[in-house]
């Protein structure tokens, strides 16, 4: 028994279910007394929680709603009993006698066998019961949905006793499941209870964890009441809310809460639904108020002062919240006229004119630092923001041709190392969204020539990272390496369709990994940086194709760059069987005198490690 409920604790979803058949008429007898299901029910949390809340997950599956109801209630008197006998015992200590003897006939009713092995301060199984008490009502509230008198007996029966429950579990694993039992039920019929969520929500500190307010939000957003918590955020974004001015109450103003608040709603994809329902002016309004952060950012990078940390990290949250919200505005209200992306365009405008500045500001002080990584922060999230919109396939041509302007001045400011990963990604995201719309060839050619001038410049910037920061710059190569290998793919896939950008990209590539072979030779070293083989290992044919024209053509010339180019082929062997343009490329090679008079050792290390092309 104890390994079939491990299995059931951890296992899949198909093996899971098959425990749940094998086990289900031992801890589910439909055939016994509703007292022994809920018998049951104890025992198994006792042998393992985990697996009893598993095994009540699938349990509608091998029985009638109604059972599944009827578990519920059994469960509900079970906690009832306990928290009677808690009562009853308090009552006794306090005093020695008396008592109402309805009242103790009415316990005798709920008390079981299960009263000796149950008591409320047992905080692990009470909380289980609740739990359980909620993945039953969610397993089968589609039924209850269509089955008005079951669904309005069962709202009825658990809100007669909900404000007891919160009396008396008051431990945070008992009240999760409890709040999410309220959510079931409409706001008026638990009315101490939905009274008091916003005033909960509002009393919490700044930099509550996100379990205290995530199960309330959720709650709320069920209710169909989110419009609460907005303008609660709206209040804290504000300085002075007239309505606490008149009734002279001073609350807090707590702007990085009001953040966490609309961050969830954002985050997780039921609660967004309920926020783009809201009235459209109200989700302008906050728009707007989110918005300020780029004034709130911008004047802090004009002053001197150092001590504004925590304002900076809230204008920062606030701004990127901003253009995340943009977002869903536009593809909620695209059809409607309102062009939100318009906002991220002016936002593009604004970093262009007023934060790339400051990340050409040199030196070590703390403000400078600051600004600059204040600049940084912004660029890194607008950045972020603009690929996922073209991502998801709302940014049109001219909305990725700004992109890729403000891109460009960030890249050749030279200090854009920070954003280069993002901006690979964003490269593959415009490739992709440009080939898949029905765009003018022309237009498209003009966006993949961009797209190909950026992707050089930001090898450029690589290039100077690695000369100026050596180890800075091998760290931007390790996280390069992913969004890297995902553009090469992209450029790779669609060569047949973008031949310009393809060859363009190869071209640019190649001629980075030989300056860097050079590099590596003129300084007397034996082993290729990571840059390198990251290259190779994805366009092995389409490199080497490139690499014999470059040869044809004379394009790579001198000691350095055709040793370069041995090294290329001999890396390229050890990974690849392309033998024919391999042999081609050592042909063209051994056309140089000077390289087959002066390197005569590395062509007798490439003839050991190619022997059939020494052969051939």
């Amino acid at each position: 028994m104890e390994h079939l409920l491990a299995r059931l604790e951890v296992d899949s979803r198909p093996v899971s279910r098959r425990v749940v058949n094998l086990l289900f008429n031992s801890f589910f007898p439909v055939n016994q007394p509703e007292d022994v299901w809920c018998e049951r029910c104890v025992t198994l949390i006792q042998m393992n929680s985990a697996a009893a809340r598993k095994f009540y997950q699938y349990a509608y599956e091998y029985t009638a709603p109604t059972n599944i109801a009827k578990l519920m209630l059994t469960i509900r008197r079970c906690l009832n009993a306990c928290i009677q006998k808690a009562m009853k015992e308090s009552f006794h200590n306090d005093d020695d006698g008396g008592g109402g003897g309805d009242d103790d006939e009415k316990e005798k009713e709920n008390i079981s066998t299960l009263n000796n092995v149950l008591s409320i301060n047992d905080m692990n199984s009470m909380a289980s019961l609740l739990e359980i008490i909620v993945i039953l009502w969610r397993s089968i509230h589609k039924s209850l949905d269509h089955n008005e008198d079951a669904k309005e007996y069962a709202i009825r029966k658990f809100a007669a006793v909900l404000p007891e429950y919160f009396k008396v579990f008051k431990d945070d694993r008992c009240v999760v499941p409890l709040i999410i039992l309220a959510s079931f039920m409409p706001p008026a019929a638990i009315p101490t209870f939905s009274c008091s969520v916003i005033s909960k929500l509002r009393n919490l500190d700044n930099g509550a964890g996100e379990s205290k307010y995530s199960t309330l939000i959720d709650c709320i957003c069920r209710w169909g009441q989110v419009g609460h918590i907005m303008e609660l955020a709206c209040d804290w974004f504000t300085k002075t809310p007239e309505r606490r001015v008149r009734i002279h109450i001073a609350q807090e103003s707590k702007p990085e809460l009001a953040l966490d608040y609309i961050e969830y709603l954002l985050t997780h994809p039921v609660n967004r639904g309920c926020l783009l329902a809201v009235p459209k002016k109200k989700l302008n309004q906050l728009l707007r108020l989110l918005g300020a952060a780029k004034e709130v950012l911008g004047s802090i990078l004009k002053t001197t002062d150092t001590s504004s940390g925590s304002c900076s990290q809230t204008g920062l949250r606030a701004f990127s919240l901003y253009c995340r919200l943009s977002i869903h505005l536009q593809n909620k209200f695209s059809e409607e006229g309102k062009d939100y992306l318009a906002l991220l365009e002016e936002t593009g405008t604004w970093i262009k004119s007023q934060i790339v500045p400051f990340i050409l500001a040199s030196g070590q002080e703390d403000g400078i630092s600051e600004h600059r990584s204040i600049s940084e922060s912004i660029i890194q999230a607008y950045l972020t923001v603009c690929k996922d919109v073209i991502m998801v396939g709302l940014g049109n041509l001219e909305f990725q041709a700004r992109l890729l302007d403000v891109a460009l001045l960030v890249i050749q400011s030279g200090k854009g190392g920070f954003c280069i990963p993002v901006l690979l990604c964003a490269l593959k995201e415009i490739i992709e969204a440009s080939l898949a719309q029905n765009i003018d060839p022309d237009e498209m050619a003009d966006l993949l020539s961009a797209v190909q001038t950026l992707f050089q410049k930001v090898l450029e910037c690589v290039a100077r990272k690695l000369k100026k920061q050596q180890e800075e710059g091998l760290q931007l190569i390790h996280s390069l390496q992913r969004p890297l290998g995902e553009f090469l793919h992209t450029v790779q896939c669609w060569h047949s369709t973008c031949t310009a950008l393809h060859k363009g990209v190869l071209s640019t590539l190649l001629a980075a990994v030989v300056a860097e072979i050079n590099h590596t030779l003129e300084k007397v070293k034996s082993v290729l940086t990571f840059l390198s083989v990251c290259y190779l290992c994805y366009l092995s044919l389409s490199f080497l194709n490139e690499l014999m024209e470059c040869l044809i053509s004379e394009e790579i010339e001198g000691i350095f760059s055709l040793m370069a180019t041995v090294c290329i082929v001999i890396l390229i062997k050890g990974q690849s069987s392309y033998f024919c343009p391999i042999k081609l490329c050592f042909d063209m090679l051994c056309f140089e005198n000077q390289v087959h008079i002066k390197f005569r050792r590395p062509f007798s290390s490439l003839a050991v490690k190619l022997p059939s092309l020494s052969k051939i």
